[in-house]
């Protein structure tokens, strides 16, 4: 009688365990530090990023198998640097270096820095659009990007979150908006990200 007692007891704690722990929020683990060199055949770039504050970093970015005279240079970002990619996106025979900040808000929201190299001599910016200039993708935006390349193209998905004109589907909370970029020529001289194909699908 004694040992039913015994277990009925080491029952109930870790039942009680396994209710406490369904009643904890999760916490942000701070990204960590980012150093990676990345290459397309002998050229490339070294991202290097501390991360140490939420809101603001400074990026500092070497190109690798450059002109000797191109010297790595440092900026700021507004958020974290959570992963790198390089491609030639803008199709020009060079390697093209991509990463994505995210924001420190309750629900991250990324942004988009390119860095293209001119025929490994030089490099230059290529601007990212503020999604909340578009009057039809910004509809039920509030984060959670997930960004990639393929195929030479950038890649971004989001989740569609129920507000006034979002379509009916993203109260199920499955609906996710794709949009696709591409690299344009821009005023100036300078490229930007342009949106090709934008599509929402239901998430199975």
């Amino acid at each position: 009688m004694r040992v039913q007692k015994i277990i009925g007891i080491i029952i109930c704690f870790f039942c009680g365990l396994g209710f406490l722990s369904a009643q904890i929020i999760p916490v942000a683990v701070p990204a960590r530090r980012i150093d990676t060199t990345i290459k397309v055949g002998r050229a490339g770039y070294r991202l290097t990023c501390y991360n140490k504050s939420p809101e603001k970093n400074s990026v500092t970015i070497s190109p690798q198998g450059f002109d000797k005279d191109v010297r790595e240079f440092s900026f700021d970002v507004k958020g974290r640097v959570t992963k790198a990619e390089v491609d030639d996106i803008n199709r020009d025979g060079f390697p093209d270096l991509v990463f994505y900040v995210f924001s420190n808000d309750s629900i991250p929201k990324g942004n988009v820095i390119a860095i293209s190299s001119e025929k490994n001599e030089t490099v230059s910016p290529i601007v990212f659009p503020d999604i909340f200039d578009d009057p039809k993708a910004r509809v039920g935006y509030k984060g959670n990007d997930v960004f990639f390349l393929m195929e030479g193209y950038l890649v971004r998905r989001f989740p569609v979150y129920p507000v006034e004109g979002a379509p009916a589907t993203a109260s199920t909370g499955n609906l996710v908006r794709q949009i696709t970029y591409m690299i344009v020529p821009g005023d100036r001289g300078r490229a930007s990200f342009k949106p090709m194909r934008t599509y929402d699908f239901v998430k199975q």
